[in-house]
């Protein structure tokens, strides 16, 4: 069993039920010429946090645990992007759009892929989905029930869209979670503030918050242990 310094309390996880769980690092979102530009934000705060994530994918992939990568996409007929999402405010570029790298948010667009830093490895489960939740019309849950999966580690953007989304529909269907805080970010540093604080609010009622120094310090634990 592993621990890590937590909070608002310690997480303890064992490392073969346990997934990282990295959600939505892909171009459209990080890079310059994406969606989230298109939107008119800044990718840099996105783009920071690429170290962090690749030392803990590193790390985790070393350990040998389960790694799942996610991808917002929609099929090129659009046909899974209903109107409400796709209408929805007034930005320069919508989903399905030609921009700098391909259509925005379409599946097999190079927008869409994952970010090459923390690009998918031979093995480790690469899901499509066409929502903000990793679980709603994806096969995520038969796939982590299938390895015994009980506990998420969770990092990816955006903190309080997609990762918290995640994160909910994760507890709700009871794994424990955590968020590791210096591998997620928003465009708005306001909203991953208050993310982070509702997520670990009355004693963890969806999940557990800790720093990318305090997980790998408990996988050297964990590793140091077994020798």
């Amino acid at each position: 069993m592993s621990e890590v310094d937590a909070r608002p309390f310690a997480f303890r996880f064992e490392l073969p039920s346990t997934a990282l769980v990295i959600i939505d690092m892909q171009r459209d979102f990080v890079e310059p010429g994406g969606f989230g530009e298109s939107l008119g934000n800044d990718v840099r705060p996105l783009q920071a946090i690429l170290p962090a994530c690749r030392a803990v994918l590193q790390a985790w992939r070393a350990a040998g645990g389960t790694v799942v990568h996610t991808r917002e996409a929609h099929r090129a007929d659009l046909s899974d992007c209903p109107p409400a999402k796709r209408e929805r405010g007034a930005p320069r570029l919508r989903i399905g759009d030609a921009g700098p790298m391909g259509r925005i948010l379409v599946a097999g667009e190079p927008g869409n892929q994952i970010v090459p830093e923390l690009a998918p490895a031979a093995g480790e489960i690469a899901l499509d989905k066409p929502g903000k939740g990793a679980f709603y019309a994806t096969p995520l849950q038969e796939l982590l029930q299938e390895r015994g999966i009980t506990h998420l580690v969770f990092m990816g953007v955006t903190t309080e869209v997609c990762v918290q989304t995640s994160m909910r529909e994760a507890n709700d269907r009871g794994y424990e979670c955590l968020l590791l805080e210096d591998c997620t970010e928003s465009y708005f540093p306001q909203f991953k503030a208050a993310t982070l604080d509702m997520v670990r609010a009355q004693g963890a009622i969806v999940g557990w918050t800790a720093t990318s120094a305090q997980l790998l310090q408990a996988l050297s634990g964990a590793a140091t242990a077994r020798c």
